[in-house]
């Protein structure tokens, strides 16, 4: 019988209780995730060497031959049972270091420098004897029945995949601060792939991808559609562990026409032609990291690839060098374009109220999408979505508030599925609806001074009902004979009681 993805879910966080009281759950993630994408590749091999030694006998070297086609290459002794055979012997931190290394290298391209930032034999996990123990009871958690990820008992890509998500989702959640630099939530990934509308062929590129989510959603919205993978996703990622969690999440999901790269996309952006220059996209999708501070004003100031010509972002508020760069890499005819920002992106003065100004006199802004408090996790900020667009049918932007409906939760509240069916059918009708989305001219945000300040054109003020006072009079008077009505029913009791005079 085929296993549900709620119980692989279950197993593989419960896999994490070896770490949990011992080591911060910012660090264990990586080991979890590396090992659940070791164990998945190890049972895909297994099942099909299994399966061929069933179909042909004892044939080792047609078995190898066949196998020499499969997505990865496992080198011998460098699978997950190989290291769970000698999990009571020492030195499981070194031992698992030289399989991935081994592994690496055996897959060339495809998996190169993935490992690279992941130690097992790293004293994050304490002396030698803890790390061993830890280690030791890692392993035995991954091999066992719940987690059998051969591809004849778990179905199809999307169970691992899906484990692998919920995983990265868990950790977000416990992460705090730092979940933002891995993590977009679902359902604002799922939003925005909407807002953008992907379609068959298209390139889709996320400059600061994180862990992959959003990139699967977009390319999710043109399988979904047409039952089939058409389509290439593009990723550049600054922190070496969590573009390793990208790259094993894509695997993972098996899409295979990706291209991630590893890289500062501000100081040095890594997806370019064989000419050297940016390359262009259909879809730009991004969940950059809000106002950062060190973002490299100094790069930026002699920047070869021309992406500030509007002007330079504040030096300690990196919004808009992320912005324009994703517009300079949107394709001329059918470039479009969603990226999350804190507020002040739409409001805050000087080198910044000059971009905007440049951005929405080209053209290019099509939607300001105001959304709730506490939906990212590590900050309680409300935040907005610009949508822009190549190739725009007119000069308007339109303005929707969507930042009162929603889910409430303890930590993190959520946008729910009719939530976001709402804000994208706003989003396409493009009218204006009463405290709730409006189409302003182009005329009507220059009178603003390019303010984008959502209040300015959404008028969400909730009049309070009028008092009617007669009616209020009247309903007094009532109370009043009850009363009375009350008070002589209470003196006739007392009466009867001997209390009365």
């Amino acid at each position: 019988m085929r296993v549900s993805q709620a119980e692989i879910n279950k197993a593989a966080w419960g896999a994490c209780d070896t770490f949990r009281g011992v080591v911060d759950p910012s660090i264990y993630k990586d080991y979890v995730l590396t090992m659940l994408f070791l164990k998945y590749i190890s049972d895909v091999w297994k099942d099909h060497y299994d399966k061929f030694v069933a179909e042909h006998g004892d044939e080792p070297d047609l078995i190898a031959a066949l196998m020499e086609n499969e997505a990865f290459v496992l080198p011998d002794g460098a699978s997950f049972y190989a290291l769970y055979e000698q999990r009571h012997q020492p030195a499981n931190g070194e031992r698992i270091d030289k399989a991935l290394s081994a592994i690496e290298e055996a897959n060339g391209a495809k998996l190169r420098d993935v490992f690279q930032d992941i130690s097992f034999n790293s004293n994050k996990l304490g002396d030698e004897q803890q790390k061993n123990d830890i280690l030791r009871h890692l392993l035995e958690d991954f091999a066992k029945d719940a987690l059998n990820l051969r591809p004849s008992r778990v179905g199809n890509l999307d169970v691992i995949g899906g484990a692998y998500e919920y995983l990265i989702s868990r950790f977000a959640a416990t992460a705090g601060k730092k979940a933002g630099e891995f993590y977009t939530p679902a359902e604002v990934s799922e939003l925005m792939a909407e807002l953008v509308d992907p379609q068959e062929g298209d390139e889709i590129c996320d400059p600061t991808c994180g862990s992959g989510s959003l990139l699967m959603k977009c390319g999710r919205q043109i399988s979904q559609k047409i039952g089939k993978k058409a389509y290439a996703l593009y990723g550049q990622e600054a922190i070496g562990s969590t573009w390793a969690l990208a790259k094993m999440n894509m695997f993972l999901h098996g899409e295979t026409n990706h291209q991630i790269e590893w890289g500062d996309t501000i100081r040095n952006p890594k997806l370019r032609t064989k000419e050297d220059t940016l390359r262009k996209f259909d879809v730009v999708v991004a969940n950059p990291p809000f106002s950062l501070e060190k973002w490299g004003i100094e790069q930026a100031e002699k920047d070869p690839f021309k992406r500030f010509s509007r002007g330079l972002p504040p030096k300690t508020k990196g919004d808009y060098a992320f912005i324009t760069h994703m517009v300079e890499t949107l394709k001329e005819n059918t470039g479009r374009m969603a990226v999350v920002v804190p507020h002040g992106v739409l409001f805050r003065g000087s080198s910044e109220g000059k971009i905007r100004t440049a951005l929405i006199e080209e053209n290019l802004l099509d939607a300001v999408i105001g959304l709730p408090e506490k939906l990212f996790f590590g900050t309680g900020i409300p935040a907005a979505v610009l949508v822009f667009k190549k190739n725009k049918a007119d000069d308007t932007v339109l303005f929707i508030d969507a930042s009162r409906e929603y889910v409430e939760g303890t930590n993190q509240n959520q946008l729910s599925e009719a939530h976001i069916a709402k804000i994208v059918a706003a989003y396409k009708a493009r009218e204006t609806a009463d405290k709730y989305a409006y189409v302003a001219s182009l005329d009507e945000v220059k009178e603003n001074d390019y303010n984008l300040n959502i209040p300015r054109y959404v008028d969400t003020f909730e009049e309070e009902e009028e008092i009617d006072l007669m009616t209020v009079r009247q309903e007094r008077e009532e109370l009043k004979a009850e009363m009375s009505e009350l008070e002589a029913k209470m003196d006739a009791y007392l009466k009867e009681l001997g209390y009365g005079s």
